[in-house]
């Protein structure tokens, strides 16, 4: 795969711009929750994911589909949108909702990450849910890779960070190289500090605690584990499908 200094990490997704993705892939994690959530609901069986940035769009690809064929879904500021049938916690993606659904997906900070990625080679979706998946494309690629944490508002999210920082690990043998990029050290640094209790330092981050508000306990625990589902979700043609399927 690439060289370890051929990965760089973008914190938000305020902090790059779509030009830059142009000739490389691109993971996007959104850890809390939209990634978990779209690899949930792969996993258990959803047809196709169709990322959204907004509302509106999310209703003018619904009005040209049949009505059982679809499913609104996602969130606005962590709760769900009124009129949607299913907000963002991975814990509603279950098979008998979602087995043969086409989602229309539309969420805060992660979908807007996914749309701004689309001149990337590759687009996959990444979460501690499917970390070994990931990794295992990654391996196969020779390009750059970036891993883009959707972040919150702008702002660093350490859910997301400490995922970048578990591939960055995983891919250097833990050992990261002088040469690597300052976003890698940084994300890396983070999973060195924090990686072995991700369910502790993800609970006390400050979206862990907005979301404590509105959202159950159990989605954070959920979405700290690594390695519950062996699928990758991928982009083409704007839509996310199973590229393991």
């Amino acid at each position: 795969m690439s060289e370890i200094n051929y990965i760089d990490v973008f914190f938000s997704v305020q902090a790059f711009q779509e030009e830059e993705l142009r000739g490389k892939s691109a993971v996007i994690i959104d850890v809390l929750r939209a990634s978990s959530s779209i690899t949930t609901a792969i996993s258990n069986g959803a047809k196709k994911v169709i990322p959204v940035a907004d509302m509106s769009d999310a209703m003018k690809i619904a009005t040209t589909m049949d009505q059982k064929d679809y499913l609104l879904c996602g969130e606005k500021n962590g709760t769900k949108i009124e009129g949607y049938h299913l907000g963002n916690s991975p814990a509603e993606y279950k098979p008998e909702v979602v087995e043969g659904k086409t989602l229309i997906f539309n969420t805060t900070n992660g979908t807007k990450a996914i749309k701004k990625a689309s001149l990337a080679n590759e687009v996959y979706v990444g979460s501690f849910l499917n970390q070994q998946a990931i990794l295992n494309v990654l391996q196969e690629h020779d390009d750059e890779i970036v891993l883009i944490c959707s972040g919150w508002q702008g702002r660093l999210a350490i859910e997301d960070t400490l995922f970048a920082g578990s591939l960055l690990y995983a891919v250097s043998g833990g050992k990261l190289p002088d040469n690597a990029k300052d976003g890698a050290k940084v994300a890396f640094g983070l999973f060195e500090k924090y990686g072995d209790d991700l369910a502790g330092a993800i609970s006390k981050s400050d979206h862990a605690k907005r979301l404590a508000e509105l959202v159950p306990n159990s989605d954070i625990e959920f979405c700290c584990k690594v390695n519950e589902f062996d699928v990758l979700p991928g982009m083409r043609d704007g839509i996310l499908t199973n590229l393991n399927g």
